[in-house]
């Protein structure tokens, strides 16, 4: 495999133009480019490998856990993914509040969800290897909004840090998920 056209036409400052309307997003650098585009100051990094809204992400969430426990996706932003969850008898542990579970799963379906928004999903998946959770302090009713964003986006793994806070902004939960990327055989 060689350098893809952006990584030889293109200095390290990428329009952001110019990576949408290349389809060749195999290269050496790996499965996901971070494109930079101008901003009103300085640069912002988009690591998303296709542009998307937030309406596509429903594929995700249909006939699964997600939906189960009322997980949406929220929001998003260069380098991140928010969702929301509720806090309600679908995500309770028996003494009324917020069960660990629960907040593992939002953590693991936005890093999930994250990580395969990076990688051409016509020949990568991106699932879940390792979760890692601390649980800060409780909730026993409302919602939780939970933000992932990459530490690392590697071609074999990604590392990804998700926060889980009240409306508040009070961190109920903080995660970290390894992710693994494989081929689609």
């Amino acid at each position: 495999m060689a350098l893809c056209q952006i990584c030889q036409e293109t200095s390290d400052i990428q329009r952001l133009d110019i990576a949408r309307s290349l389809e060749d997003r195999d290269c050496v650098l790996g499965t996901i480019h971070l494109v930079l585009a101008a901003g009103q100051k300085g640069f912002s990094m988009a690591i998303w490998f296709r542009p998307f809204e937030l309406a596509q992400l429903t594929e995700f969430r249909d006939n699964t856990l997600d939906e189960l426990l009322g997980i949406t996706f929220s929001a998003f932003g260069d380098d991140w993914l928010a969702g929301t969850m509720p806090v309600d008898r679908r995500t309770h542990q028996p003494f009324g509040l917020l069960h660990g579970g629960a907040s593992a799963a939002l953590a693991e379906s936005l890093g999930s969800v994250g990580a395969n928004l990076c990688v051409d999903r016509q020949k990568l998946r991106c699932v879940g290897q390792s979760l890692s959770a601390s649980h800060l302090s409780s909730v026993r009713d409302g919602i939780v909004t939970g933000t992932a964003r990459p530490v690392h986006l590697g071609g074999r793994s990604h590392v990804w840090q998700i926060e889980i806070r009240t409306p508040g902004g009070e961190l109920v939960c903080l995660s970290s998920l390894t992710i693994a990327v494989l081929a689609i055989r």
